[in-house]
């Protein structure tokens, strides 16, 4: 996807509210994971975070969701300490996806589901049409409408996967925070799940940023990526702009070659290891 074409790919509802980390440090028990980090997430836009394991991707998200609080720095939501908000204000503007949710036992899919409304209701407003359309929505656009009355802990581990995706969407937050979204599921679910997620980012402007261990579907979907490594920003902007053979060495230790991707004219990276390296003595003579 080229960026020329961003301001028409992404429709005339770009979402407002700004989400920044402002020079966080953070860790567990003691241990440093993120050192010093800043980090502006483009308004209406895909970001997509990539780097090797525990480099504090998910540690970051996790800082960015409230659900992690900086030893140093500040996550700033519409320029607000988001740890100073109240959860349901921050809740009402910002859905999170965790790397490894949990469900009440028992629970079924639609009353998951129907939880994402959580933050829309007030003391006084019951459960509305308008809640049960979101929910309805959320269930078809995952392709799990069909497993609405199936208990969550009844399902395999990719069916589970799109029912939390579906919790989120039918929260209708204008920033939407995913921690591989792509987990437990196969290739085409994969790519339906990312095309999900981009449509609501093109028809209604919802900002995104999702963690993805797939460089070439993070360079196929992002419009802004941040690639890491041991807690700092290694590069990040365009795919197109920043994913070159020397970077991907530098972030993931990984010797390749990277080409135009045929189907989306993003960069894409080939990974040349010790036994599939085409060599010149080993091509057929003309």
């Amino acid at each position: 996807m080229h960026d020329d074409d961003t301001e028409e790919r992404r429709g005339p509802a770009v979402a407002d509210h700004t989400l920044r980390a402002q020079g966080v440090r953070l860790g567990y028990g003691g241990r440093e994971i993120v050192s010093g980090l800043d980090l502006s997430v483009p308004p209406g836009r895909i970001t997509v975070v990539v780097g090797p394991n525990a480099c504090g991707k998910s540690t970051l998200l996790r800082a960015m969701a409230r659900l992690l609080a900086p030893s140093e720095g500040a996550v700033l939501l519409d320029g607000r300490s988001i740890q100073e908000m109240p959860t349901k204000e921050v809740a009402a503007v910002l859905g999170i996806l965790p790397q490894s949710p949990s469900a009440p036992e028992g629970i079924t899919v639609s009353d998951l589901v129907g939880r994402g409304r959580y933050p829309h209701q007030g003391w006084f407003r019951r459960w509305s049409p308008e809640d049960d359309h979101a929910v309805a929505q959320a269930l078809l656009s995952t392709g799990t409408l069909d497993l609405a009355d199936r208990p969550v802990d009844e399902l395999s581990g990719g069916q589970r996967q799109r029912v939390w995706i579906a919790m989120a969407l039918a929260q209708r937050t204008d920033i939407l925070l995913l921690d591989e979204p792509t987990t437990f599921l196969d290739a085409s679910h994969q790519l339906d799940v990312l095309d999900l997620l981009t449509d609501l980012n093109h028809e209604h402007g919802v900002t995104m940023v999702a963690v993805l261990h797939d460089l070439n579907l993070a360079c196929r979907y992002a419009d802004h990526m941040v690639a890491m490594k041991d807690g700092r920003i290694v590069a990040e902007g365009r795919p197109s702009d920043i994913v070159t053979e020397s970077l991907v060495s530098e972030v993931f230790g990984m010797r390749c070659s990277v080409l135009e991707d045929p189907a989306s004219a993003t960069p894409m990276v080939v990974p040349l290891g010790r036994h599939h390296v085409k060599r010149a003595s080993a091509r057929p003579a003309s």
